[in-house]
């Protein structure tokens, strides 16, 4: 961990009545990493990694882990630990900036891409970065991804 946008804090880990964790956030993450549908991070919840989507809003957002991680975890209800947790996948701040002024250019693609899942931000710029000595086939390639995007798309069409 360590990066410039991880949060850092400690935390009593309970369980609910479906035996699932629930890690309240003591911040907001929409103000912490930016305003998106859907917030999906990595990161450390005592001695086990973790990474998903965060449930709720503001400050009343949580992590919620399943019993499975509870169990592997080796944690008894209650266990104070340390949790350590950052965006994952591209950010819009460290995308090339053709693709973030198209992105700009366009909000319903920008809060589209946000609310993707790593695998799926991952794939639309391989895809895109994959033309950087062709700048004519790059320039259409972000055209498409943004329209894409725009259009609720998760992938290009097989």
């Amino acid at each position: 961990m360590g990066h410039p946008t991880s949060r850092s804090f400690t935390t009593a880990v309970q369980r609910d009545s479906r035996g699932r964790v629930i890690v309240p956030l003591p911040f907001d993450p929409s103000e912490a990493w930016g305003p998106k549908a859907r917030h999906h991070i990595t990161g450390m919840v005592g001695p086990r990694r973790v990474r998903g989507a965060l449930s709720g809003e503001g400050t009343g957002a949580r992590l919620v882990l399943g019993p499975a991680w509870w169990r592997d975890a080796g944690l008894a209800d209650g266990d104070t630990v340390r949790v350590v947790l950052e965006p994952e996948g591209p950010q819009q701040d460290t995308l090339a900036p053709d693709v973030t002024a198209a992105l700009a250019a366009s909000p319903a693609a920008r809060d589209f891409f946000d609310s993707l899942a790593t695998f799926y931000r991952k794939g639309y710029m391989r895809w895109v970065d994959a033309t950087r000595r062709r700048p004519d086939v790059r320039a259409a390639r972000i055209a498409e991804m943004v329209e894409l995007l725009a259009a609720g798309r998760k992938q290009r069409p097989g």
